[in-house]
């Protein structure tokens, strides 16, 4: 069933940190390369995301939720946080999509979100990486980031292994 999908940044709320936790664990567990090692514990992905959370409290990020009803589908946090000498550059990271919602356009429509807030925040660049191996290098490209390079043996797999990183790049806005 395809979800009522509600795109729209997170907050510091409980139940919000619960479900982003939960989403991290689920996504290492699956093999997901988010830059954490299975097993990931709650407590250090909670840890992680009360990190994130209060960066964005701190203006340095913004942190998307997409929402089917109360339940929390997916997210991704748009980095705001860059050099001085880089004040028009954003970073798309932690793209994550609960398995059950794959293949339902939640992950576009969450970049899409990052996209505009980018704009809204004088962002004209926007750059990301995603794992050679099994990483959503089509989703990227289905939605006009442009291919820069791969770095071979960059991380390790959630389960071991190395693999590369593909690198993206996209303009934004009117720059």
């Amino acid at each position: 069933m395809k979800p009522e999908l509600e795109i729209r940044p997170l907050s510091d709320a409980p139940d919000t940190r619960a479900q982003l936790a939960a989403m991290l664990v689920e996504t290492v567990a699956g093999g997901g390369s988010v830059g954490f090692m299975h097993p990931l514990t709650p407590g250090d992905a909670a840890a992680f995301w009360d990190g994130a959370l209060a960066a964005a409290l701190r203006g340095e990020r913004i942190i998307l939720g997409g929402w089917d009803g109360p339940h929390l589908i997916g997210t991704v946090t748009l980095i705001l946080n860059t050099p001085p000498n880089q004040p028009h550059r954003a970073e798309i990271a932690k793209m994550m999509t609960r398995p059950q919602w794959r293949g339902q356009g939640v992950a576009s429509a969450l970049l899409r979100g990052a996209e505009v807030l980018a704009v809204q925040n004088g962002r004209t660049m926007l750059v990301l990486d995603t794992a050679s191996d099994e990483g959503a290098a089509g989703l990227y490209e289905r939605a006009g980031y442009t291919f820069a390079g791969e770095l071979p043996d960059y991380a390790l797999k959630p389960h071991g292994g190395l693999t590369g990183t593909r690198l993206y790049w996209k303009r934004v806005g009117t720059g």
